[in-house]
């Protein structure tokens, strides 16, 4: 079968759906175009009319692809990759000539990309570091060698050369399994578990028609892969006789580091993170019982209840065993000392 994709005048691409192709239109074109537009940004574009069906603009993102059409697209010419330092405050709580460990804030995105090609912590890196600075993980990721999420927040260690790259990205590959990583996160989960410690052991993947969204999948799926999560309940919040409770604070510890691998594992035993508009939104409504006092503090918190609390690593030149925490950020313990109310 001919490829769908060519390449037309300018930035102008003609995309033609075969017998595969179904769903919104947004979705599907953002599949076809690749990483480096959003699907948020396919949607402007369909919404401002750079979307046409035989010579006629589309501009509804929810119409469904049918076999068979074609349809132009005007993309806007890609951003400058090559990321810039930027004058960013960063939470320094270690440096030496081979890491720098910080403290990262709701909001910092770690490395640029789609829709944040500026603002992010690997500009307050380069900034910071200077010429120093790993380039092993790419020109976008220079020193990363794992992610929070956006709005997570927490311990996270950046290599500022080569060497300390390879070795720490060796000791996030291996889960800490064999080497002595470790990392532990606390998170605010609606209702409670229902065994106060457990293990989430299920393969994660991407979710049908959506790129930047994960689900639980069937071990035998293509895409699966595997994704292990320890919990543990620390506190319940107005908890009955039957054993339920309002929400739960849970320290989560991964075996594995999956994209969204506690917030999908969470809801996927039914208690989702607390402000997951992505993985619980339909839990929202459960804030309606709760008074007004408590209930303005649960629904004004703007971002999953997550925080990276602790993380350990073996330091790539000395050997040393390197040991962070940090206290949950002021957000968290204004939501959580509500919710003891």
């Amino acid at each position: 079968m001919s490829d769908p994709f060519k390449q037309a005048a300018g930035n102008r691409k003609v995309l033609t759906a075969d017998e595969s192709a179904e769903g919104r239109l947004d979705a599907w074109l953002t599949a076809q175009v690749g990483e480096e537009f959003s699907r948020s940004r396919i949607k402007t574009l369909i919404k401002d009319g750079q979307v046409f069906l035989r010579g006629q603009p589309v501009t509804d993102p929810q119409r469904k692809v049918r076999t068979g059409d074609s349809f132009e697209i005007t993309l806007p010419e890609p951003e400058d990759p090559t990321p810039q330092g930027e004058d960013i405050p960063l939470d320094i709580l270690h440096e030496d000539d081979d890491v720098i460990v910080i403290s990262k804030p709701s909001g910092l995105v770690v490395h640029p990309g789609p829709g944040n090609w500026t603002g992010t912590l690997v500009n307050a890196l380069i900034h910071h570091c200077s010429d120093t600075l790993s380039g092993i993980g790419g020109v976008r990721r220079p020193g990363i060698v794992h992610r929070l999420d956006k709005d997570t927040t927490g311990v996270m260690v950046v290599a500022k050369n080569d060497i300390a790259h390879r070795h720490l990205s060796l000791q996030f590959a291996d889960h800490g399994r064999t080497m002595p990583l470790e990392r532990a996160y606390q998170a605010v989960v609606w209702g409670r578990p229902r065994t106060l410690s457990g293990t989430v052991d299920a393969p994660l993947g991407r979710a049908t028609g959506d790129r930047t969204r994960r689900a639980v999948k069937r071990p035998d799926s293509q895409d699966a892969d595997e994704a292990i999560t320890h919990y543990q309940v620390i506190e319940r919040f107005h908890e009955k006789p039957d054993a339920t409770a309002f929400a739960s604070l849970v320290e989560c510890r991964l075996e594995t580091g999956r994209t969204h691998q506690i917030r999908v594992h969470m809801a996927h035993i039914g208690h989702p993170l607390l402000g997951d508009t992505v993985y619980g939104a339909g839990f929202k409504t459960k804030a309606n019982i709760l008074p007004e006092e408590i209930r303005k503090v649960v629904n004004g918190f703007g971002r999953q209840a997550l925080h990276a609390f602790m993380l350990q690593f073996e330091h790539p030149r000395t050997g040393e065993i390197m040991h962070f925490e940090v206290p949950l950020p002021d957000d968290m313990v204004e939501l959580v000392e509500a919710l003891r109310r």
